[in-house]
């Protein structure tokens, strides 16, 4: 049975790459670390983002923050460490991916960690209409 997506649809050109970052983010969704997206626009129309992810227990010497083909994708590794003995065992040494998937034009500011929350600052800076008039030229 063939899967018919909304971006399949005639009139939407070029947006076939879109649709597989969706499909990936989709596939890759659980629901941890948590995290919130907050969302500003200044004076100017700018719109200002800042994703907050709890990473409580990470250093930033284990968190990787990279800014690639439109998304932004949050790794964190900890290391267990073998000589330790635990009588009890709440806090789990876990590894992670999340993605974020970016529209065209934002830019990643910035990533800062503090209180067990890394905080990723990204700006969509207020981008110019453009309008053209294209010439239909005779064949």
């Amino acid at each position: 049975m063939s899967r018919i997506s909304v971006f399949s649809a005639p009139f939407l050109l070029g947006f076939d790459s879109f649709e597989a970052h969706v499909d990936r983010l989709a596939k890759s969704a659980d629901g941890y670390p948590p995290y919130n997206i907050e969302r500003t626009v200044d004076a100017q129309g700018t719109e200002q983002f800042v994703v907050s992810i709890a990473v409580a227990g990470f250093g930033a010497d284990e968190l990787e923050v990279m800014a690639e083909d439109n998304q932004i994708i949050v790794r964190g590794k900890q290391k267990d460490e073998p000589g330790r003995q635990f009588l009890h065992r709440g806090i789990a040494a876990r590894q992670f991916q999340r993605s974020f998937l970016l529209a065209d034009g934002m830019i990643v500011k910035a990533a800062t960690l503090g209180h067990g929350m890394l905080t990723i600052a990204v700006e969509r800076p207020q981008a110019p209409k453009i309008a053209r008039r294209i010439e239909i030229r005779s064949v």
